[in-house]
């Protein structure tokens, strides 16, 4: 087994003058971008970073994420992407809970990243366009430093997640995750030298990174970087650059669909697009189909705990099977289980759970909840609920785990409930999701005061805003003189969830949900 740059070598030994990484004006050929990630590898080094190391990434899209992946691997260290909406609490507690020793961080994101009173390098642009440049003379030259071997059970990756818990649990990918998810997605979507992918979506995030984000670069293909999403914007780097896959959020995709089809660029290059993760309604497949007719809409279903991408919508599957999320890969088994662990037959509902070489092993320094997610034989139990029909397509129904999905990002209500604690004011509260036409869902807080106490909702936002990401804080709020419960005293959540689409919940003040 190698570490990551190992692809970079190779591709630079067959292919040197092949275009490896494209962003803006800036075209890296595999030379080029393996001789950079040499001499970043070098400049880390000195600073300290060697194997073992882990190493925290708060950054947007740009060249210096790829070379740094590519070069933290080289040295053996740990790549530790962090969110960069999170607040600079949630920053502290994830790096000084995985153990970093240093964070990267784009300068507009140094406020929060410095709250960790970890050693910092901040990133201008010069340096996102050139870190190995930034951090070490250039007068030196490209240095060369020698690949530190990994084996299949080293650790490639800590990617936190949001989940069930209070505080986001910090999802160990192993190099053989890594590899095994980019053998099944380079045959799934015939991944090749010619593969144009563009990435934008955020790198920190298995969509971005992972769906099938690296993994085209393993196949010696082309990875185009856009910094920011804007819908318009995607579209001319299709035409421009001759795209032929992407990975898209369910709201990436809802926006650029809604754009007015007059005067819009070509896209007629576009072979394949995923953009699914949710029950998908065949109104946004047909309209997708309008938009790209040359390409396929794929729906999936994957977790960060499986480096994403566990089902896959088959070509010409999309109508006949409309609400599935495809069938599992090659390499990764799904089954349908009660909470005994008993598999079900095809057609019943129970939880979705999953095992195979890209299934993680367990979560960093928790192995109480690590217990807790794995069934004896092995099987990761996803939280969600599903059905797999006589074909083996993957329905999901429903979630068991207590869990808010706004945009593309996970939120755990429990996490969200902790911060609402905090506040004096409250006696009690519940956070749960109300669907939202653009964002799929938002978190809304129904909180019970103490006595004698008021709230408004911008005091609410305020309190929650200094203490976590904004996309995480309740978009609205409600308040009870008590929450439903059932016999056991447990908040009946889908009670709030159903009062609350009926119109029974009367929230103290509406905000602006298009935000």
């Amino acid at each position: 087994m190698f570490n990551l740059s190992r692809c970079l070598a190779v591709n630079a030994g067959r292919r040197p003058a092949g275009e490896a990484l494209v962003y803006g004006d800036l075209r890296l050929d595999w030379q080029a971008l393996e001789a950079r990630v040499q001499h970043l590898a070098a400049a880390l080094a000195a600073r300290g970073v060697g194997e073992g190391s882990i190493v925290a990434l708060m950054m947007k899209n740009s060249p210096a994420f790829i070379e740094l992946v590519y070069a933290i691997s080289h040295l053996g260290a740990v790549i530790l992407p962090l969110n960069f909406r999170l607040s600079a609490d949630e920053v502290e507690y994830i790096a000084n809970h995985a153990g970093a020793v240093t964070i990267v961080a784009d300068d507009m994101f140094e406020a929060q990243a410095a709250g960790a009173g970890l050693p910092l390098i901040v990133l201008d642009a010069a340096g996102q366009m050139d870190i190995g440049a930034a951090l070490l003379d250039v007068t030196k030259g490209r240095q060369h430093f020698a690949a530190m071997p990994r084996g299949r059970d080293d650790i490639f990756r800590l990617m936190y997640t949001s989940g069930t818990t209070s505080r986001p649990k910090g999802v160990v990918h192993s190099y053989d995750n890594f590899y095994w998810k980019c053998f099944d997605h380079t045959l799934s979507l015939g991944l090749n030298e010619e593969t144009r992918l563009l990435v934008v979506g955020p790198l920190y995030h298995v969509g971005g990174c992972d769906l099938p984000g690296l993994g085209v670069h393993l196949a010696g293909g082309t990875l185009v970087l856009l910094r920011d999403y804007e819908p318009r914007a995607v579209l001319e780097a299709i035409e421009r650059e001759r795209i032929d896959g992407i990975w898209l959020a369910p709201v990436m995709a809802n926006d650029i669909l809604n754009l007015p089809a007059e005067g819009l660029p070509d896209v007629s290059s576009l072979r394949w697009c995923i953009a699914g993760g949710e029950r998908t309604p065949e109104s946004r497949i047909r309209a997708f189909f309008d938009r790209f007719p040359k390409a396929r809409y794929i729906d999936a279903y994957g977790m960060t705990e499986t480096v994403s991408g566990d089902t896959l919508m088959e070509p010409g599957r999309e109508f006949d099977k409309i609400g599935s999320v495809g069938r599992p890969l090659r390499f990764v088994e799904v089954e349908i289980r009660d909470e005994a662990g008993a598999c079900l037959p095809p057609g019943e509902e129970g939880e979705i759970c999953m095992r195979g070489p890209k299934v993680m092993k367990g979560y960093w320094r928790d192995p109480q909840k690590t217990a807790e997610v794995f069934f004896s034989d092995g099987f990761l139990r996803s939280g969600d609920v599903g059905y797999l029909d006589a074909d083996g397509f993957l329905f999901i129904t429903d979630r068991q785990k207590d869990m808010i999905i706004s945009g593309g990002e996970n939120i755990a209500s429990s996490e969200v409930e902790r911060v609402i604690y905090e506040h004096p004011a409250v006696k009690e509260a519940a956070v749960y999701a109300r669907l939202h036409p653009r964002w799929g869902e938002v978190a809304v807080a129904a909180i019970v005061l103490a006595e004698g106490q008021t709230m408004t909702y911008q005091q609410l936002l305020d309190h929650c805003r200094a203490r976590l990401a904004g996309f995480k804080c309740p978009k609205d709020m409600v308040v009870l003189a008590q929450l439903p419960r059932n016999p056991s005293g447990k908040v009946l959540k889908r009670t709030l969830r159903e009062l609350d689409a009926a119109g029974s919940l009367v929230a103290q003040e509406r905000v602006n949900q298009s935000a």
